[in-house]
């Protein structure tokens, strides 16, 4: 068997058009307009021959069918009964018709990596060697992400980012080597002790000054990675009896310490604010916070942060983390919606919803991913009843539904 080359929807498109089924008609015409094709056939007589006789062929057609339609107009003149005219008229026009119809095409081509693999009655694999195909596949993200790292820490080690082709490092996130803590858990997950390693010790000796010393970074990008990954590195870690993947790096609470400092901080952007949505930014060292120039929030930011503080309030003991975030969404239950879905924009201010800019992209995905995802993290507690979360979700889709 050969190779599998990688697939696309492009070459799935291609071969659904391929392997159409063609009528003969379709076939004859798309021949001779192929140039090589209608060369070939004018330089020999025996192409000729046939062209002559393809067109007295159809010559022919249109004769016959003329002949019969002819016939129909006679009939008519000498008081044929209306019924068996038209019928006569319509059989006509219906197998001229199915001269030029359009072949069915077959049912769509599934891309190798889409094809279902069959399993047999004992549950094995019928195909050879997918096990290896699929450790090898494996292997291969593995490798680019190491490779990645090693750019990184090459030349970027402590920014946020690295600019590939300067090959400079950037802070666009606030300073906070947003890099290093994001790609920890995955490096667990990897099962990369080197990379774990690198990391954690870079978090345990520099993040903590950082958090103490660096000014102003958003609410949001802060919340979901370097918070979310100091959560995750600390679960991963065996934490709270979470999944002990890391053999390397800090103990876990080296990370619930650093992420409840940080927490510590990213909180004043709900306490600072009039209402229960939070400000958009927050200065870590004097932590205060501030809302963004034109004074709005991202209806996604304010309501995709309640993961991470639920979790930290869950393994910290301490309440408050979670009781603000929920406030949030608590407050956005009462507000008037269109079908369940939301403006984009909301003010710190007054709490309403700013403009009438509804879209599923940027600023408002992640408030419809996030009611079904605090459902299920809070739905077997004993904090309240959650149960609206719920509601609002599938009253939103059933708005996508419609609105779409």
């Amino acid at each position: 068997m050969s190779k599998s080359l990688p697939y696309s929807m492009k070459d799935v498109h291609y071969d659904n058009a391929k392997f159409r089924h063609r009528s003969l008609f379709k076939v004859i015409t798309q021949t001779l307009l192929t140039s090589n094709m209608r060369r070939e056939c004018l330089s020999c007589s025996t192409g000729k021959f046939l062209g002559l006789l393809m067109i007295f062929g159809l010559a022919c057609l249109m004769l016959t069918h003329t002949n019969k339609a002819h016939s129909v107009s006679d009939g008519l003149a000498k008081g044929i009964g209306a019924n068996e005219e038209h019928k006569e008229v319509t059989d006509v026009g219906i197998r001229f018709k199915k001269l030029f119809r359009r072949a069915p095409r077959l049912p769509p081509r599934l891309s190798p990596d889409e094809k279902i693999i069959h399993r047999n009655f004992t549950g094995k694999l019928n195909e050879p060697n997918v096990e290896e195909q699929w450790k090898a596949r494996q292997q291969n993200v593995k490798d680019a992400f190491t490779h990645a790292w090693s750019g990184y820490k090459k030349f970027a080690m402590g920014y946020d980012e690295l600019m590939p082709v300067s090959r400079l490092g950037v802070d666009g996130l606030g300073g906070l080597g947003a890099t290093v803590v994001d790609a920890l858990d995955t490096a667990m997950i990897m099962g990369l002790d080197e990379v774990v390693s690198e990391a954690g010790s870079w978090i345990e000796s520099h993040l903590l000054d950082r958090i103490r010393q660096k000014g102003q970074v958003n609410l949001f990008e802060t919340t979901i990675r370097v918070l979310g990954g100091l959560l995750s590195a600390y679960h991963l870690s065996g934490g709270d009896q979470g999944m002990t993947l890391a053999q390397k790096g800090p103990k876990p609470t080296i990370y619930l310490d650093i992420a409840k400092n940080l927490a510590d901080r990213l909180l004043s952007a709900f306490t600072s604010s009039p209402t229960a949505i939070p400000f958009s930014d927050v200065v870590l060292r004097d932590s205060s916070a501030h809302s963004a120039p034109d004074g709005l929030s991202s209806t996604s930011e304010v309501s995709t942060l309640q993961l991470e503080f639920n979790y930290l309030s869950a393994i910290s003991g301490d309440p408050k983390y979670s009781t603000e975030g929920m406030k949030v969404l608590a407050h956005l239950k009462t507000l008037p919606k269109t079908e369940g879905l939301v403006p984009i924009y909301i003010s710190p201010h007054s709490g309403e919803f700013s403009g009438e800019n509804i879209r599923l992209g940027s600023r408002g995905d992640s408030y419809y991913e996030y009611l079904i995802k605090v459902w299920l993290q809070l739905r077997d507690t004993q904090d309240g009843n959650f149960t609206y979360l719920h509601d609002m979700y599938e009253e939103a889709m059933r708005g996508v539904k419609h609105m779409l």
